[in-house]
């Protein structure tokens, strides 16, 4: 028996679900990252909060964006972002953008290419560099799980300098089952690792017609078992002397560069 002013169990669950399935807002700070948010007509926009001097460097991307700023005093400056962020006195509450499914970002049309996934990359400031990388060597997508990678958040938005906005950032619920669907599309698909048999170089040149996609993991673990057992083929980035160790940004750059000057 349901108790008087109690909902109903079900009623509670399907709350739940709908909250679950509502996107989260974030919080995006910084000229570059508000400017770019505020001129992306796909970008869901809430609450913009600017001060004076803000409101005059960021007069051209407010009018586009149509929205009305808060203006706030930018020593008393209440955003609900850390203290300790580098703002400059601009703030925007947003909605993750959707890029939509893996077979309709990723579908070859025609084209040959490349895509780039991400093994549990965690740190903002790597994937925000990763993301500006991949839109200046022309990547199709940057996709990565749901879990144990770094979400949209005002940290990302601020490294990747506007690229977020523009450059498809996909996160997936499962990693290896999407590179089956990447494979099932015709992508050849790389594993970067230090210790690969083969060079990037010469995989990158025997598929040259083939779509790719480069996984890299996180520093330290590197690729997954079930990932590099996913893998057509794990590689290593040529270099020269004993040391042969890359930041992961860095070697996703150096690969997507390999990748796009054979394309």
């Amino acid at each position: 028996m349901v108790k008087k002013g109690k909902k109903p169990t079900w009623v509670v669950e399907k709350e739940r679900e709908k909250r679950r399935q509502e996107p989260q807002t974030v919080w995006f700070f910084g000229h570059h990252a508000v400017g770019d948010a505020l001129r992306n007509p796909n970008r869901e926009k809430l609450r913009l909060i600017l001060s004076p001097n803000s409101a005059v460097k960021l007069k051209e991307a407010v009018e586009v964006s149509g929205m009305e700023p808060e203006i706030q005093d930018p020593r008393k400056f209440k955003a609900p972002i850390d203290p300790q962020s580098v703002h400059q006195g601009a703030a925007l509450e947003v909605r993750p953008l959707r890029w939509g499914s893996l077979s309709e970002l990723c579908a070859p049309r025609g084209e040959i290419p490349v895509v780039l996934l991400l093994d549990r990359v965690t740190d903002p400031h790597n994937v925000g560099a990763i993301l500006r990388s991949a839109e200046v060597f022309g990547a199709r997508a940057v996709i990565a799980p749901q879990r144990y990678s770094t979400p949209e958040t005002g940290t990302l938005a601020k490294t990747a300098s506007g690229a977020l906005e523009r450059q498809p950032f996909l996160r997936i619920q499962n990693l290896s089952k999407s590179m089956k669907t990447l494979k099932e599309m015709g992508y050849f698909i790389i594993g970067l690792d230090g210790l690969g048999q083969t060079t990037l170089a010469e995989e990158l040149t025997k598929s040259a017609r083939q779509p790719i996609a480069l996984v890299l993991g996180a520093e330290g673990p590197g690729l997954r078992q079930l990932t590099r057992e996913t893998c057509d083929i794990v590689s290593k980035i040529r270099f020269s002397g004993d040391f042969g160790s890359l930041n992961v940004s860095n070697a996703a750059a150096v690969g997507l560069y390999e990748a796009s000057r054979l394309r």
